[in-house]
């Protein structure tokens, strides 16, 4: 999901392509009309020329650009020579570096939300080419460059984590450090930044928005948390036997899994958040307003 400085939302539609939902409570489709796959998409973000960039997270996999007219083009479908896997996540950044996350190699993807499984990787796309700069990853998630350029941030879903690398401007990578680990019932998902150097990050399960603070503080912004619904997965996940049903409809919420947030609106004040069974988007007020995504000042 990216919101815009006009408060238009834009989320990811498993019928192909990418809903828009106006300021005025319109909502518009952009449907691809000439996909060769059955395009499922999972995170999605604007490109500087003007189209939306899509990590396929069905079949096939890789990462594809969807034009305002709905044409369809692959970005990335192979990486040393090997198909892409179903992928997770893809942003373009404003030193046009692309970087793109698979949660894992396994399939189905569910073997993976083990404690000890990390096969996840990080790519990076660059005009000299593609090539992975970070593997072994704890199911990762989003990835994007922090607003100074300097640091790349990963979540690992189900390492727990947020992590970043020292990053140079060709997309090399440095030793990477844990900003913050995450303890019972936190599934980090996605992320974002606000002016004054925090990191807000959405969980799965427990439904929580939390806010670390440029002092390290962690303060909890949104929480609508079903204790058993995070007992049950919790106890599923240390046997290693977390399955689909662990991440299905949470009784009695609503909020569905948190997955995902941005800042919108002409002040970024306005705080967009999306759910993995979700049926809508929640939105809320900021006292911090947010850092832009990349290319975001409108809907291409």
């Amino acid at each position: 999901m990216v919101a815009t400085a006009t408060g238009d939302v834009v989320a990811s539609d498993w019928r192909g392509g990418v809903s828009i939902v106006r300021s005025t409570g319109r909502v518009e489709t952009r449907i691809a009309v000439n996909s060769p796959i059955p395009l499922r998409p999972n995170g999605i973000a604007f490109t500087a020329a003007r189209s939306f960039l899509i990590a396929q997270l069905g079949d096939g996999g890789g990462v594809w650009t969807l034009a305002p007219d709905g044409t369809l083009s692959p970005f990335l479908t192979e990486i040393d020579g090997a198909p892409l896997p179903p992928t997770n996540f893809a942003i373009e950044d404003e030193c046009h570096r692309t970087w793109i996350s698979v949660s894992t190699r396994r399939h189905p993807r569910q073997l993976a939300w083990r404690p000890d499984v990390a096969d996840g990787f990080v790519a990076c796309v660059t005009r000299a080419g593609v090539r992975i700069v970070s593997d072994g990853l704890h199911y990762a998630n989003e990835v994007r460059p922090d607003p100074s350029g300097q640091f790349l941030y990963v979540v690992e879903t189900f390492g727990r984590r947020l992590i970043r690398y020292p990053v140079d401007t060709d997309g090399t990578l440095g030793a990477r450090e844990t900003v913050v680990q995450f303890e019972y019932g936190f599934f980090p998902d996605g992320f974002a930044f606000d002016v004054e150097g925090g990191i807000w990050v959405t969980s799965l399960v427990s439904n929580r928005v939390v806010r670390l603070r440029a002092d390290g503080e962690i303060e909890t912004i949104v929480a609508e948390v079903n204790d058993a619904f995070v007992d049950a997965v919790e106890t599923a996940f240390a046997a290693g036997i977390m399955a689909s049903e662990h991440l299905g409809r949470i009784p009695g919420t609503t909020l569905q899994h948190v997955t995902s947030l941005s800042f919108g609106d002409h002040d970024r004040r306005t705080l967009f958040l999306g759910s993995l069974h979700g049926e809508c988007t929640h939105r809320f007020r900021s006292p911090v307003p947010g850092v832009p995504a990349p290319f975001s000042d409108t809907v291409p």
